[in-house]
This record gives structure tokens, C-alpha cells and sequence, in this order.
């Protein structure tokens, strides 16, 4: 008895984001891919049909939807000039409109929690995702939006780098009281939701956090801890905590931005666990014990991945 012929992928966004990269470990045993983003990744094999192109310009979206069968779009923003992100969202809403004249048979897209009210409207960030999001679930097409909270994994742009900071530094920075939630998941789940959710017909919005459901300030102490140090902190306000983000971003940094700030103290991130996975979900418990194991014995872990995948 033969296989089944593969199913054909258009992932937009690429693989050599920190999701891109576990997308392609996930997709790429039953799935052909075609990738499309700027530059090849180190992940995008001979196996792998790479489009150079910017989602946000013009693309030839009809050529590259020919007898692709799913839709996977990581493509973003971290932080960009409003017209920036106007620009990728119009080019996101040129992709869908050619899906829907090739009846694409499942579009699958990442997008995000929920946030403060006064950032999904004024923040372009968030104003231009949920413009496609909206447009996306009112398509027609069998849709499927997958909304992690904040990710961990090999280069991760949080813990991984909140774990930085507190090696090499005598003070970490305390947003407010410590005492909203957060919840974290694993990047090779979110990819294995993906995939789960290509080949499913569930439609709509859901929502992913991980397996535990962690108080702020009960997570940094425990990160503290896998160092083998004791946890000291700069107790900032809500305000004082905002202030330093913008300051962090006024300089030219990627490390920390002002919208973040605001959204984790808005105690958004504790998402419920995603329950349809077909295995358990990572515990963050395991991977905060190998990358402080790394720091304690003199060794760099590997910078962050890329922001926009």
C-alpha cells in the first residue's frame, strides 16, 4: 500500500523565525513546503521551495497558491512605523483575497491574545492585526486563528533573555507587584498545534497557554533559583515599569517595549492550556533547569531568534 502524496504547504513568514523553525521540523515530514519571506533560513533545505519575497510588497500570491492545500502565515511585526504594519497587513489581505478565488481548502494563521482595550485600538501593532484577523475569519474559508501566549524555547526572546539579565546583572526589574499571571508554552507545541490544526476543520479563534499557570513574581524567583541566586529586584510602579520600557525602546533596543509592559501587567497572559493537543504539554520547568545549567557553568546560550518569523 503506497502513502498518501503529501499535503502542500504555503508557510508565509518563513523558518527562520523561533516558531518558523519549529513549523518546519513539524510540517516538513508529511507536508511539501513552499516558504515565503525575505531571506532563506538555515533551516530552509533543498526539501524546502523558498520564495524570496516581502509580504508587505507586491506578490505574486495566485502563481504561489497553485496546488497548495493549506495556508500556515506566521508573518510580523515585533515593533515597526504604523505604516509599516499597514503595509504587511494589506499585503496579508492581497494573500487572502487569492485564496479565496483558489478555494484554499484550510488557511491556519498565528496571531495573539487578547490585550487592553486602549491597545487593540491604539496600537497599530494590534489595530492591523486584528484588521486581518477580523477580514480572515470573515472570508468564507475554513479558518483556523491559534493565539499563543508568550512562547519559550531554544532563542526565545523572554525567558531565555530574562535569564540574561538576571545572570549578568545584580538587579532585575519588578513590573508593579509581580502578582498577574502568566502562562507559558512551549514552541515546539505551538508547532504541533499547527499542524493539529491544519488537519482538523475546527474553525474560529483559540486561545493556547501552557500547562501551569504561574504568578509573575513566582516564576522570576524560580528562575532566580535554577541559578542558584538570590532573587533581588528593582521594584518599579506600573508607571516607573512602562517608563523604562519606552526608554529601553527610545535607544534603539529590541529588548523590551513599552506595549509589553503594559500588556503583562494587564494580567492577560494566563491563558487556560490549549486542550487539544495530542500529547502533554511542555513544562517550562525543564528548559529554565538546561539554560540556567549553561550560564552556571560559563556558557553563552544562543541568541534570540528572529522577531518576525
Amino acid at each position: 500500500m503506497t502513502a498518501p502524496p503529501a499535503r502542500r504547504l504555503l508557510l508565509v513568514g518563513g523558518g527562520g523565525g523561533l516558531l518558523g523553525r519549529e513549523v518546519l521540523r513539524q510540517f516538513l515530514p508529511d507536508h511539501r513546503v513552499r516558504s515565503v519571506h525575505r531571506h532563506i533560513a538555515p533551516g530552509e533545505g533543498p526539501e524546502v521551495e523558498w520564495v524570496a519575497a516581502d509580504v508587505a510588497g507586491p506578490v505574486d500570491w495566485p502563481r504561489l497558491l497553485r496546488g497548495v492545500d493549506v495556508v500556515v502565515t506566521l508573518a510580523w511585526y515585533r515593533w515597526a512605523a504604523p505604516a509599516r504594519f499597514r503595509a504587511l497587513g494589506d499585503g496579508l489581505l492581497r494573500l487572502l483575497a487569492a485564496a479565496r478565488t483558489a478555494s484554499v481548502a484550510r488557511f491556519v494563521h498565528i496571531s495573539v491574545p487578547a490585550a487592553p482595550p486602549e491597545l487593540e485600538t491604539g496600537l497599530p501593532y494590534l489595530a492591523e492585526k486584528r484588521r486581518f484577523d477580523a477580514a480572515l475569519l470573515d472570508s468564507g474559508l475554513s479558518v483556523r486563528i491559534v493565539r499563543p501566549t508568550m512562547l519559550f524555547g531554544e532563542g526565545d526572546r523572554l525567558l531565555g533573555v530574562m535569564l540574561r539579565l538576571m545572570h549578568r546583572f545584580p538587579v532585575f526589574p519588578m513590573f508593579g507587584d509581580g502578582a498577574y499571571h502568566v502562562s507559558p508554552i512551549a514552541v515546539a507545541d505551538v508547532a504541533r498545534i499547527l499542524w493539529l490544526e491544519a488537519a482538523s476543520d475546527r474553525t474560529g479563534t483559540i486561545d493556547a497557554g501552557g500547562p501551569e499557570r504561574f504568578r509573575y513574581r513566582d516564576l522570576t524567583d524560580e528562575m532566580y533559583r535554577r541559578l542558584g541566586k538570590r532573587p533581588r529586584y528593582l521594584p518599579l510602579g506600573p508607571r516607573g515599569s512602562v517608563a523604562l520600557g519606552r526608554v529601553v525602546q527610545s535607544v534603539g533596543s529590541d529588548l523590551l517595549y513599552a506595549y509589553e509592559v503594559r500588556w503583562l501587567l494587564s494580567d492577560r497572559l494566563g491563558l487556560d492550556p490549549y486542550p487539544g493537543l495530542d500529547r502533554p504539554l511542555a513544562r517550562v520547568g525543564p528548559y529554565l533547569a538546561e539554560q540556567a545549567a549553561r550560564w552556571r557553568r560559563g556558557e553563552t546560550p544562543p541568541a534570540p531568534a528572529s522577531a518576525r518569523g
